[in-house]
């Protein structure tokens, strides 16, 4: 396949992702997998989740992060840019469109039932990614308890996620040093 048309496949895809997906970034994961990995085959499971695992910890915006590691992958730079137009446009379009009709329906009963409505809605569209991803990075009862934990210590001690990242970079270090020293035993 062509570069261009590489570039306008990718713009496509990712317009539709982030013109049909309610709860940002997080909620848009499912969508992606379907489209990146499933349908174009674009990347394998595995490729999706490492990249999904450097979104996570990279500064910015989840979803344009998302969006540009996949199309680099998928054919450089410029691929990275079409796919990260296409993921923020429709937002930004969405936006701007209710900003200029919002401060006359804010008030309504009817917006604010929406609006209720589709909390828990995002909620479930944030779970199934969740269980999804433990399954592939191989999470099971016996190793559970370590994003239990992490969420748990972000959540209610209010400890920066920065050193969960840095107690799994240093408990993987040792788990893998651990690992070579029974195969050499």
């Amino acid at each position: 396949m062509a570069q261009k048309s590489v570039n306008i496949e990718l713009f496509r895809t990712f317009f539709k992702i982030g013109g049909f997906t309610l709860g940002g970034g997080a909620a848009m994961v499912p969508m992606m997998e379907r489209e990146i990995v499933d349908k174009h085959q674009w990347l394998t499971k595995e490729e999706f989740l490492d990249i999904y695992a450097v979104s996570q910890v990279t500064p910015g915006i989840f979803a344009v992060d998302m969006a540009s590691h996949i199309g680099y992958k998928c054919g450089g730079i410029r691929s990275g840019i079409w796919a990260s137009l296409g993921v923020v446009l429709p937002s930004i379009i969405i936006i701007l469109a209710i900003a200029i009709v919002f401060s006359q329906f804010k008030d309504n009963r009817w917006v604010e039932a929406f609006f209720k409505g589709v909390r828990p809605a995002v909620v479930a569209l944030l779970a199934i990614p969740i269980f999804s991803m433990a399954r592939s990075a191989r999470i099971t009862w016996t190793n559970c308890w370590i994003p239990i934990a992490s969420t748990l210590l972000i959540w209610l001690c209010g400890v920066s996620p920065v050193w969960i990242i840095l107690a799994a970079v240093v408990g993987g270090i040792l788990m893998s040093n651990r690992s070579k020293k029974n195969k050499e035993s």
